[in-house]
C-alpha cells in the first residue's frame, strides 16, 4: 500500500464547553476512496474543517501532506498543496456562466476566452460530463452543480477531494453517474474522502472505512471487514435491529383518492392513486417526475386544473392550505431549513404555528401552547434540553421532529412526507422510520416520497413510480425490486 497522501495523528479539538474530537488518527492515500462515517455530531464535519484549514487542531495534533508537516494550516495553503472539498450545497457563482464558474480564479486562464473555453472544455471532459459551457450556473441541475465543483477542484490540480453528502439531493440514476466518475477518479490516482449517510452507496464505493462515534475515534476498517450491520453498530453504539423496521399492520378502507388528477403549471397529469388507512404508499422518480408537484397539489400549494380528489370516497376541494388541513391532510417538505422550521424560532413556538387558532382565541394561550408542545415532544422523543430552546440548536434529525409534529398537531389522516430522512445519521433515520411504523398502526395513511429506493422498498407497503408528471406503475412490495422500480423510473414513454 502506498504511502499517505494526506496523514492526522492525535487530533483533537475544544470549543467552549463541548470537546468535539479527542485522539482522532486517519490517513489518506492516492488512489483510494476512503469513507468517514459517523451520526451528526460525531465530529466529522470539525475533522473535514482542520483538514481544510478552516479550523486549526489543538497542541499536540500532527497534520502532514505528502509525508510533509503542515504548520499554521489555512484554506489557502491546504489548497495549493491539492486538497479541495466539494460540499453537499455547492459553492459556485449561480449569475456566472460554467465555463466562468470553471476558470475563476486562475490568472493563467485570463489570457483569452478561446483559452478558457479549451480548459473548461478539458475540465468537464476528464469526468465525461456534457455541460454547456455557457449555461448560466443558476439553470444547472444539483447533479450538475456537484459535476462542476468536482471539476473546478481538478483544475486547480487537486490531488485529494473531499466529497461532503454529494448524493444527498440526487435522485439514484444521478447518485450512480457521480459514483461513476467517484470511480473515475480513483482510478486516475485521485485521492478521496467521501462522507455520506447512504450506507449502501458507501459499502458499494469505498475502500477503507473509518468510524467516529461522539468526537472519538473507533477505528479504521477495510472494506473486507465490514457489513452494514457493523458499520451501524460502530456509528450507534447500539444494535439496530433493522434499518427499516416494517410493522405488520392491517390495512383500512381508502382514505385518499385522486382519478385522472392534473395541474398544468406543474406539468402533471392523469394521475389516479389510493391511499389506505394503515398504509404506507411510495412514490418513486427520478428528479423531475413530479413526485413533490404531486404533493404540493394534493396539499393545495399549486391546485389541480383536472381530475378529482376523493376523501373518504367523497369528492373535495383543496384549493388552498387551509382546505387540505380542513380535510385532515399534512405535508412535511423536503427542504427542512426553508420550509420545516423556523431555526430562530423556539421548538414550542415552531410546534405550536399549525395550530394557534386551536390553542388560542383572541390572545395566545401560553399554558396550552406549552402543553401541546410537551405532548408532542415526547411522542416523538425530540431531544431538546427544553421546549423554549432555539430549533437551531437542535440536530438534524430533532429538526425533522419537530416539523412532523408541528402537522402531527392537526391531527391529519393523510401524511406526505417529503425526503423525511435526507441528510441525517443513520440513527436518526432509524427513528424517524420506527415513528413511521406507529403512525400507520394507530391509523394514520403515509405517503413517503424518497430519492433512497432501499429506503422505500424497505418501508413502503406499495410503490407508485412517476415518470414526466405521470404515473408509470405501481408495484406491490413484494414485487418490488431496485431494478424494477429504476425500469419504470427510467423506460421511455410507449408512443
Amino acid at each position: 500500500m502506498s504511502a499517505p497522501l494526506l496523514e492526522l495523528s492525535h487530533i483533537a479539538k475544544t470549543y467552549p464547553g463541548a470537546r468535539a474530537l479527542r485522539g482522532v488518527d486517519f490517513d489518506l492515500r492516492a488512489g483510494e476512496v476512503h469513507a468517514l462515517l459517523g451520526e451528526n455530531g460525531a465530529g466529522k464535519s470539525t475533522l473535514i474543517k482542520i483538514i481544510n484549514g478552516v479550523e486549526t487542531a489543538d497542541p499536540g495534533g500532527i497534520l502532514k501532506v505528502a509525508g510533509e508537516r503542515v504548520t499554521d494550516p489555512s484554506p489557502r495553503k491546504m489548497q495549493a498543496l491539492g486538497i479541495a472539498a466539494v460540499y453537499q450545497n455547492p459553492t459556485l457563482f449561480n449569475e456566472l456562466t460554467v465555463m466562468e464558474n470553471l476558470c475563476m480564479g486562475d490568472e493563467g486562464l485570463l489570457v483569452s476566452w478561446r483559452g478558457r473555453r479549451k480548459v473548461a472544455r478539458e475540465l468537464l471532459g476528464r469526468l465525461d460530463a456534457e455541460i454547456d459551457l455557457d449555461r448560466p450556473v443558476k439553470e444547472l441541475r444539483m447533479a450538475e452543480k456537484q459535476v462542476l465543483e468536482i471539476a473546478r477542484a481538478l483544475g486547480r490540480r487537486a490531488r485529494a477531494l473531499i466529497l461532503d453528502e454529494p448524493t444527498a439531493a440526487l435522485a439514484q440514476h444521478e447518485a450512480d453517474r457521480l459514483l461513476a466518475i467517484v470511480e473515475k477518479l480513483r482510478a486516475k490516482g485521485t485521492a478521496i474522502l467521501y462522507i455520506s449517510h447512504r450506507l449502501e452507496e458507501v459499502l458499494r464505493i469505498a475502500d477503507r472505512f473509518t468510524v467516529l462515534r461522539d468526537g472519538a475515534y473507533i477505528g479504521t476498517y477495510p472494506r473486507s471487514d465490514v457489513d452494514r450491520g457493523r458499520l451501524i453498530h460502530m456509528m450507534a453504539g447500539r444494535d439496530l435491529a433493522e434499518l427499516f423496521p416494517k410493522e405488520k399492520v392491517v390495512l383500512g378502507e381508502v382514505v385518499l383518492e385522486t382519478r385522472g388528477l392534473g395541474c398544468s403549471v406543474s406539468g402533471l397529469s392523469d394521475i389516479s392513486l389510493t391511499v389506505r388507512r394503515g398504509e404506507i404508499l411510495g412514490l418513486a422518480g427520478l428528479v423531475g417526475a413530479g413526485r413533490t408537484e404531486f404533493a404540493r397539489v394534493l396539499f393545495g400549494l399549486t391546485p389541480a386544473t383536472s381530475g378529482d380528489i376523493l376523501i373518504d370516497g367523497q369528492p373535495v376541494s383543496i384549493r388552498s392550505v387551509a382546505e387540505a388541513v380542513t380535510h385532515r391532510l399534512a405535508y412535511v417538505p423536503e427542504d427542512r431549513k426553508a420550509h420545516g422550521v423556523i431555526e430562530d424560532l423556539s421548538v414550542s413556538d415552531n410546534i405550536s404555528l399549525t395550530s394557534l387558532r386551536r390553542i388560542g382565541g383572541t390572545w395566545l394561550n401560553e399554558d396550552r401552547e406549552s402543553e401541546l408542545a410537551s405532548r408532542y415532544s415526547t411522542a416523538l422523543g425530540i431531544k431538546t434540553p427544553s421546549i423554549h430552546a432555539a430549533a437551531r440548536t437542535l440536530s438534524g434529525g430533532n429538526q425533522q421532529k419537530v416539523a412532523l409534529a408541528r402537522w402531527l398537531a392537526t391531527e391529519p389522516r393523510v401524511l406526505i412526507l417529503d425526503e423525511p430522512t435526507q441528510g441525517i445519521d443513520v440513527g436518526a433515520k432509524a427513528e424517524i422510520h420506527r415513528l413511521m411504523g406507529r403512525l400507520v398502526s394507530q391509523g394514520f395513511a403515509l405517503i413517503l416520497i424518497s430519492s433512497e429506493l432501499a429506503e422505500l422498498l424497505g418501508l413502503a407497503d406499495r410503490i407508485a413510480v412517476m415518470r414526466s408528471g405521470r404515473v408509470a406503475g405501481v408495484l406491490n412490495a413484494a414485487e418490488a425490486t431496485r431494478e424494477s422500480v429504476l425500469q419504470l423510473a427510467m423506460e421511455e414513454a410507449a408512443a
